[in-house]
Parts: C-alpha cells; sequence; structure tokens
C-alpha cells in the first residue's frame, strides 16, 4: 500500500502518518507518561523539514493545543506543500478547557485559525469533541456553521474528533471525516465500519497511546505492532503522531512504511 492516501471523498491526499502538534505549544494539562519543555522555534523548524523529507504532509493542531496554531503559522513554510488540520469547540487557558459549539463560536474559531497559521484557507476542521458527540453533532449550530465555511471556501473539508462509538457513526453519516481511537487496548470499531461503509476519511489518534504504548515496559516491539493493527485494518487513512524527538519521527516513518510494504 502506498504511504500517500486519498482521504475517503475529500479528494485530499495524506500521508499515512500525520504529525501532531499538541506539544508545540502545550505542557500543561497533558496524559504523556513523562514532562517536557516546549520546544524552541529552531527545532521546530527541523521537525517540521524532517518531516517533509520523510515524505508526511499532514499537521494536525488545535486552538486547545495552546500556542501550536501561532508557532506554526510563524514557522511553517511552502503552505501548499502540507494538509493543515485544525479543530473547533474546545478552549484551554493553561489550565481547564472549556467547550463551545455555537455557530458563532465556530465561525470565530475558523477566522482566528486562519490568522494563526497564516493562510486563507484550512483543509480539514474537526469538532473537538467534549463526549457529547452526539448533541454537538445534532443540537448545536457547529455542523451548519461548518458546511458554511465549506461552502465559502474557507475549509475543504469537516469532520469529527469523537469520543464515542455513536458520535464516531452519526459522524460518518453527516461529515467528511471521523477522527477516532485505534490502538492495542481500544478500536471503535462500529464507527470504522459505519466511515468505511459509506467511504468516509479515517484518522486515527492515540493510535501509540499518547506515547504510553512505548513507556509500557513491554519487551515486545508495540510501536510496530500497533502499525501493523492500524495500517493493517481496511478504511483507515492515516495516523497522527506527535513527537518532538527526530528519531521517533524517523522510527515511526520507517515502521510505518515497511507495514505498508508488506
Amino acid at each position: 500500500m502506498s504511504f500517500m492516501r486519498t482521504l475517503g471523498t475529500t479528494g485530499i491526499e495524506v500521508s499515512a502518518l500525520g504529525l501532531g502538534t499538541v506539544k508545540f505549544g502545550r505542557n500543561t494539562g497533558v496524559k504523556y507518561p513523562t514532562t517536557f519543555d516546549l520546544p524552541s522555534d529552531d527545532s521546530i523548524r527541523k521537525l517540521l523539514a524532517q518531516a517533509r523529507e520523510l515524505g508526511i504532509n499532514m499537521i494536525d493542531t488545535a486552538p486547545a493545543y495552546g500556542s501550536s496554531e501561532e508557532r506554526l503559522g510563524q514557522l511553517l513554510t511552502n503552505r501548499p506543500d502540507w494538509i493543515l488540520v485544525t479543530k473547533v469547540g474546545e478552549e484551554f487557558n493553561g489550565t481547564n478547557s472549556t467547550f463551545d459549539f455555537s455557530a458563532q463560536h465556530t465561525r470565530f474559531s475558523i477566522e482566528r485559525s486562519l490568522k494563526r497559521l497564516h493562510t486563507d484557507y484550512l483543509d480539514l476542521v474537526l469538532i473537538h469533541s467534549d463526549g457529547n458527540d452526539d448533541s454537538i453533532l445534532y443540537e448545536s449550530g457547529c455542523v451548519a456553521a461548518l458546511r458554511e465555511c465549506q461552502q465559502h471556501g474557507l475549509v475543504r473539508a469537516i469532520g469529527m474528533s469523537t469520543k464515542t462509538e455513536q458520535g464516531g457513526m452519526l459522524a460518518a453519516e453527516l461529515l467528511d471525516v471521523v477522527m477516532l481511537t485505534w490502538n492495542l487496548q481500544q478500536q471503535d470499531s462500529a464507527a470504522l465500519a459505519r466511515a468505511h461503509s459509506l467511504n468516509k476519511g479515517v484518522l486515527v489518534k492515540k493510535g501509540l497511546m499518547s506515547g504510553h504504548v512505548q513507556a509500557s515496559g513491554d519487551t515486545r516491539d508495540l510501536v510496530q505492532d500497533s502499525m501493523q493493527l492500524i495500517f493493517g485494518t481496511p478504511g483507515i487513512h492515516s495516523m497522527i503522531v506527535g513527537t518532538l524527538n527526530p528519531a521517533h519521527l524517523r522510527d515511526n516513518v520507517g515502521k510505518a512504511r515497511s507495514v505498508l510494504a508488506g
């Protein structure tokens, strides 16, 4: 299988691994196994350049990732080379998260992300769920506002980073892309099945259990096992992996490519 693939019916070509950027802008209130300092501008520039050299073209960020969007906007070059994914709904003030899925806030968030990322369009915007997937999709103004922004060319595709199986199934029916959990301990099987049957785009989050797969002390290569599970599953297009370590990034891409090569 190719390292590049089309994300469902969106027409967007994405790499099998996308670069998660939580750690570019936020190191409080996160669930990683070890603490870390925010990287320097130079470190981010080098990591982005390395990601492109390795064939990664997708970057995942969010307003809730601290200064991630602003830093990407300042440090990212060659905008057409990248697929930019950001989110709406969750805000983080340095200590706590709050959520707003109203149409007004959704439009505000997209316009803010465009400014922060120094771009006039976003490739994919995901709803950053608080866990109430169904009510967000059906009772808030979020989906309608996303569709409106899509119709005006501000956003190429829309989706949801889901927290529940039912929410993932509904998101597959209503939106273009579903981001779901798929790892050695949890697989959102029903959501994936629905998305796959509808040929919707599927992104995997927590594929390496937020880094905990490597910290488990198991002597097996659990990263390789995770890649095998994820890329051996029909319907999954890409996995988002966040790292600040160039060696980890190179190793992850190498293992993904080896699995995809069969």
